[in-house]
């Protein structure tokens, strides 16, 4: 059971790795081209940039783009409701592998509690309490334990380094969003005159 755990813990972190490193992009690259598009006035040209980039950074740049027209407040609006969206799709299944932290541990006792009711069942069936009797059931209840243990700090290491990631992009797009909305800013201004 605690391998089965260790296996299924590591799945999800697996996938949620590969989609969050899919989901970095140079976000100061990605805006720079945006200002230079916006400075020309080439608001779809600036769209076009954001649909050919991957990752939640150019999605929520795009959802803002799209509602250029209608002023800065829904702009606004737009941009931190789909930022809200975007973080939770960085964060889907990050409960499961908080589940197989805790569970780990929870199943490395078990198995002690399995080991200890061995051992005293096989007292029992000796009729004596000497260590050769007693060390199967023991052995097991260690190895459960110590397993179950290894399992959860493997688990944790790899969850928090998920954690980090998923940080990291949320500040991308929360800086990303606060520099969109000044260059947009900038570009009514120019529409403007």
């Amino acid at each position: 059971l605690v391998a089965i755990a260790l296996v299924l813990g590591l799945a999800f972190c697996i996938e949620r790795i590969i989609y969050l490193s899919l989901a970095e992009v140079d976000a100061k690259k990605l805006m720079a081209k945006l200002e230079a598009a916006l400075e020309k006035g080439d608001v779809e040209g600036a769209k076009t940039i954001c649909r050919n980039t991957r990752g939640p950074v150019a999605s929520i740049c795009y959802q803002g783009l799209m509602r250029i027209d209608e002023g800065l407040d829904v702009v606004e609006r737009s941009v931190v409701s789909y930022g809200g969206v975007q973080a939770g799709y960085l964060e889907k299944g990050c409960s499961w592998i908080t589940l197989f932290i805790a569970m780990a541990p929870s199943l490395g006792f078990l198995g002690t509690v399995i080991g200890m009711v061995m051992a005293f069942d096989d007292i029992q069936q000796a009729g004596d309490i000497s260590p050769t009797v007693v060390a199967g059931g023991m052995k097991v209840a260690l190895i459960t334990t110590i397993f179950g243990l290894i399992v959860a700090l493997i688990l944790q290491v790899f969850y928090n380094y998920i954690l980090s990631k998923i940080e990291g992009i949320t500040s991308q797009m929360e800086d990303s969003s606060i520099t969109l909305l000044d260059m947009i800013m900038k570009y009514n201004l120019k529409y403007k005159k």
